[in-house]
């Protein structure tokens, strides 16, 4: 892809976000192969989110990476299921349900019926160890905007998911963590680096980006996912009235 046309990406990526302020590593590819979805029926249902620090972080505990509709937010998580309208062999209309190899996770602000954000979320395991990719769903703020809705461009990020109980957390590789890596030489990675956005994005195929998992990702020494600045830990509750 062309650089101009990569800066063109991202401006508009800033312009729906508002800040440059980003800490998670995007890639224009899914970080994940077909081969390597798996299904996670226990992480369904209705969680409340808490930011957790990294190793590193010096700052104080009441502050935060994220934004505020991150952690106030009930985050609702279901495997998404699609609807087709088909005929019956008598010609009668019928709706056909098929379960898909991913999620729907919905951030909504105290009601169910008030969605703020919608992400899709695919579950991958690599060397026995689960991982998330996340991509924009659907983000309502953009449907009043006809230059936002055309322009509107999806990138994925990665997460390291650790369940245990009625909890999990779910830790995103970083973005000045994965260009440190790559400024070292620690990591090999196809990417590309927007100066005007002062952004990094990986431009890498998934089968290099599942490679990159595959060999650093279990290595604390590449890449400690207890020291990445985007990490969240969600709780489970009860569905919402």
């Amino acid at each position: 892809m062309k650089p101009k046309k990569l800066l063109l990406i991202l401006g508009i990526i800033l312009f729906i976000s508002g800040c440059s302020d980003f800490i998670m590593i995007c890639s224009l590819n899914p970080f994940y192969l077909e081969k390597n979805i798996v299904l996670s029926p226990e992480m369904e249902g209705y969680w409340s989110a808490q930011a957790i620090k990294s190793k590193s972080d010096s700052t104080s505990k009441s502050s935060s990476h994220w934004e505020l509709a991150d952690t106030t937010s009930t985050w609702h998580i279901k495997q998404f299921i699609s609807e087709e309208k088909v005929k019956t062999k008598r010609g009668k209309d019928s709706t056909v349900f098929r379960p898909q190899n991913y999620y729907i996770v919905k951030l909504a602000d105290k009601h169910p019926d008030s969605i703020q954000y919608q992400f899709q979320m695919v579950l991958f395991r690599v060397k026995d160890h689960l991982y998330a990719d996340f991509r924009p769903y659907e983000i309502l703020a953009i449907k009043n905007s006809r230059m936002a809705k055309e322009n509107y461009f999806k990138v994925h990020t990665v997460a390291r998911i650790t369940i245990q109980n009625k909890q999990f957390n779910v830790s995103w590789l970083g973005a000045d963590y994965m260009k440190e890596m790559i400024e070292k030489k620690r990591v090999r990675i196809k990417y590309n680096y927007v100066h005007d956005a002062g952004r990094l994005l990986l431009t890498a195929s998934s089968e290099e980006l599942t490679h990159m998992i595959e060999r650093y990702g279990d290595e604390t020494r590449f890449i400690d996912w207890q020291d990445q600045p985007a990490q969240l830990k969600l709780t489970h509750i009860n569905q919402l009235p």
